[in-house]
């Protein structure tokens, strides 16, 4: 039997899941784009002399107590990361003050400034864990680690393409998920993909989702769904250009690849 709930009782629901993690079973996409983007943010830098003072690197989205925020390693500054010197020492080599901030969204084209730290970075995994300042924010639900989704789900990617190009909206791309495999960096023709390659691909032991979804430089760092069940699958890393940044905007591929939520689970493990 079917069972289907009344308006108000959905949009009590959707009133719910923007305090709660964001994880609709079964709810159509738009209502799981309402009840997700409070929590999906702009990652970047600060500086009193950088013209915009906020400088947008990257998408990012709040999980766990509301003040852990996600996003790729490639997207914050070296200078940044704990590996590399610390951010004082950068700021007196170069005679500025850069503080690793986050945008929180407060509807409409409202947004608010946090400080952040960087709490944990896997490089081999391209992801990060940051810390927010501040009051809680709406968090999103994560997948468990297993079982691996199936390929050929409906995916949707919410993020930021392109900055702040045309101002700051949230931005979502559908797509499915094309496959689950390894890394490998996409060769020009079969004669690159040489017996070491192959073997570096089986040695490596780096899953990545292959989606059929465009994204755009902006979007990484973001959240992938998986739209039947409302969770994140995983955080989109890359995708595949062309010709460069310039054909990255001007004609994306579609082919975009993210890390698995299993990862993410074993840095929150750290």
């Amino acid at each position: 039997m079917r069972f289907s709930l009344a308006q108000p009782q959905r949009r009590a629901l959707l009133a719910l899941a923007l305090l709660a993690p964001c994880a609709l079973p079964a709810a159509s996409l738009p209502e799981l784009v309402q009840a997700a983007k409070p929590a999906v943010v702009l990652v970047g830098t600060h500086a009193e002399t950088d013209s915009p003072r906020f400088q947008f690197r990257g998408s990012g989205f709040v999980i766990g107590d509301g003040l852990s925020v996600v996003t790729a390693a490639h997207v914050l500054p070296d200078a940044l990361l704990p590996s590399e010197r610390s951010p004082a020492a950068n700021a007196a080599a170069a005679g500025v003050v850069r503080q690793l901030v986050v945008q929180v969204w407060r509807g409409g084209s409202r947004w608010e400034q946090r400080t952040a730290s960087v709490q944990s970075v896997s490089r081999a995994t391209d992801l990060a864990l940051l810390r927010l300042e501040g009051n809680p924010v709406p968090t999103l639900a994560l997948a468990p680690p297993e079982p691996t989704p199936q390929e050929g789900i409906d995916v949707a990617l919410i993020g930021f393409p392109i900055g702040g190009l045309l101002g700051f909206s949230h931005v979502t791309h559908r797509g499915v998920l094309s496959a689950v495999t390894q890394f490998v960096p996409p060769q020009n023709s079969a004669r690159q993909l040489t017996a070491a390659a192959i073997r570096q691909l089986r040695e490596a032991g780096t899953t990545l989702y292959q989606l059929d979804a465009v994204a755009y430089p902006g979007n990484s760092g973001g959240p992938v769904f998986a739209i039947d069940s409302g969770q994140v699958i995983g955080v989109l890393s890359m995708s595949l250009a062309r010709s460069g940044r310039e054909g990255a905007l001007s004609a994306p591929s579609g082919i975009s690849y993210a890390i698995p939520v299993a990862a993410l689970h074993e840095l929150l493990k750290r």
